[in-house]
C-alpha cells in the first residue's frame, strides 16, 4: 500500500479534550479538496478498535479519514456522570460541531457502526447542506428485542473475572464507564422508546446502510430504516456470513461497497 500519512490531535471542548486521529492518502493531491469521512465509533469502541480499517479506507477512496474518541472513550477525556438519554442527538452539535471547527471540516461524510451510524444519520439531517453521503454499518434504529437481549448477554460475559480488561486495553481505567454507558442506558426503562424515524426522514443525502446477515445486535429492520425513511438515493447492502462488526468480518468487501457507492453518489 503506498504511503499514508497520520496525524494525531486534541482537539479542546469546554468539558475536556478530544482524541483525533485522521489518515490522508499521501499520493493523492486532490484528497484534500473533497470531503474527509469522519468515523463515529460503536458503544464500546474508540479510534483504536478501528484498527487498519481508516488506513485501508482512506487508500480506496482517495480522501482524508478523520476518526475520534468520544468523551469518556479512548484517549479523550474521562467522565463520571450517567450518560444522558439523549446522548445520540447531542452528539451533533457537541463534540462533533467542535472537531469540524477546529478541524476546518466543512462538506463531509458520515460513516457510523452501530450506534455512530445513528449518530452519523443525525449529523446528516443536522447538517443537510454539507452532509455529501452517511455510510452506516450495524447501525440500530430503534430498540429492538435482539439489541436488549445481546446487551444482556454481553453484560454477563463482562461481568465474568477478567473479561473487564478486554476493554482496559482501549480505554484504560474508564473501561468500568464505557462498559456501564452502554448497558445501563440501552437496557433503561428511558430508553426503550428511543427511535431514529424522525431523524432519518429528514436525511436528504444518499446513504448505504451494510447490515450482516448474522448480527447478533440488530435485524434486518435497521438497514430498511435506514433506506426507506431518506429522501435522497438509498443502498441497503446485505453481507452474508457476518456479524455485527462488518469492517473486520468483511474488510475488504466494506471497503469496496463504499467506494463504489461514493464513485457513484458523492462528489
Amino acid at each position: 500500500m503506498p504511503s499514508i500519512s497520520t496525524h494525531e490531535r486534541y482537539v479542546s471542548t469546554f468539558a475536556g479534550n478530544l482524541y483525533v486521529k485522521s489518515w490522508t492518502p499521501a499520493a493523492s493531491s486532490s484528497s484534500s479538496d473533497i470531503a474527509p469521512v469522519v468515523l463515529f465509533h460503536d458503544s464500546l469502541g474508540s479510534v483504536e478498535l478501528w484498527r487498519d480499517f481508516p488506513e485501508h479506507l482512506a487508500f480506496s477512496l482517495g480522501r482524508h479519514v478523520i476518526a475520534y474518541d468520544r468523551a469518556g472513550f479512548g484517549r479523550s477525556y474521562a467522565r463520571t456522570d450517567k450518560l444522558e438519554a439523549d446522548f445520540i442527538i447531542n452528539e451533533a452539535h457537541g463534540p462533533f460541531t467542535a472537531i469540524c471547527a477546529e478541524l476546518g471540516i466543512e462538506d463531509f461524510i458520515a460513516f457510523g457502526h452501530s450506534v455512530g451510524g445513528a449518530m452519523a444519520a443525525v449529523c446528516a439531517a443536522t447538517f443537510p447542506d454539507h452532509c455529501v453521503a452517511l455510510i452506516t454499518e450495524a447501525a440500530q434504529a430503534f430498540v429492538e428485542d435482539r439489541t436488549v437481549e445481546g446487551i444482556r448477554d454481553a453484560e454477563q460475559v463482562f461481568a465474568q473475572d477478567g473479561q473487564i480488561n478486554r476493554l482496559k486495553k482501549y480505554h484504560g481505567e474508564k473501561a468500568a464507564w464505557v462498559l456501564r454507558a452502554w448497558t445501563d442506558t440501552w437496557l433503561s426503562e428511558d430508553f426503550q422508546h428511543w427511535t431514529l424515524h424522525e431523524t432519518l426522514a429528514r436525511v436528504n443525502c444518499p446513504v448505504l446502510a451494510i447490515h450482516g446477515e448474522d448480527d447478533e445486535f440488530g435485524s434486518v429492520a435497521h438497514p430498511e430504516l435506514y433506506t426507506s425513511l431518506p429522501a435522497g438515493p438509498c443502498v441497503m447492502e446485505l453481507l452474508r456470513a457476518c456479524g455485527h462488526v462488518p469492517h473486520r468480518d468483511k474488510p475488504a468487501v466494506v471497503t469496496e461497497l463504499v467506494r463504489d457507492f461514493l464513485a457513484q453518489h458523492a462528489h
